[in-house]
């Protein structure tokens, strides 16, 4: 008779996630994850040879489905500029888990060399080639400026992409004041998209007016 499927693997990635997430992955310790998991260490060794192993398994859990729903945000069906727009308004429905380990990735590529690198080759192997291939798309067509460096342009849009969600999440979830001020993340995920694709420059510097249709 076949053994039922064991759920300790999964059971031992979101220990660690939540413990990734408090103490950071060198703050972490084994034992404390087999424990929040429910299991022992040796369990923990059987399923990840090391702590950078399981930090990678825990970025993969969410970043598995992520990549997927970029994949098909970024299918050359529109307009460059439109694909973009569906890679924003992604990113601003991310879900908590999601959420979680983006701070997990963005805590350990600022303090481990070894960490970002591992994880540079697996997003070379994932969003990378598909965001830099929507960006060439829209420089060959015209739709985005080829007097611009490509490596500004890939950072620019990754930038808007990420970083204004984290900052409305925490402000959010902190309760501060400045939470009533803000618009929703899906309406924020557009005008950073207009800023991207026209800056934030008015009228007497030349500005072009954000006139641009939604995504279909």
């Amino acid at each position: 008779m076949a053994r039922p499927p064991s759920d300790i693997r999964a059971r031992i990635v979101e220990a660690a996630r939540e413990r990734f997430l408090l103490q950071g992955v060198d703050g972490a310790s084994l034992r404390s994850i087999a424990e929040d998991a429910r299991t022992n260490i040796g369990m923990v060794y059987y399923y990840f040879k090391s702590k950078d192993d399981l930090f990678l398994a825990v970025v993969e859990d969410a970043y598995g489905d992520l990549l997927a729903d970029m994949a098909a945000a970024l299918q050359p069906d529109v307009p460059a500029e439109q694909r973009v727009l569906r890679l924003y308004e992604r990113m601003a429905a991310i879900d908590e888990r999601e959420f979680q380990v983006l701070r997990v990735v963005l805590r350990e590529a600022l303090i481990s060399s070894a960490r970002l690198l591992r994880l540079a080759q697996r997003f070379e192997q994932g969003h990378i080639p598909l965001v830099l291939g929507t960006l060439a798309d829209g420089v060959q067509s015209g739709r985005f400026d080829a007097r611009r460096d490509p490596a500004v342009l890939a950072i620019a849009t990754a930038a808007l992409a990420v970083l204004p969600q984290i900052v409305h999440r925490l402000v959010t979830a902190a309760e501060l004041p400045v939470a009533e001020l803000l618009p929703g993340r899906e309406a924020v995920a557009r005008a950073l998209w207009e800023v991207l694709l026209f800056g934030i420059a008015g009228p007497q510097l030349g500005g072009q007016p954000a006139k641009v249709d939604p995504a279909p």
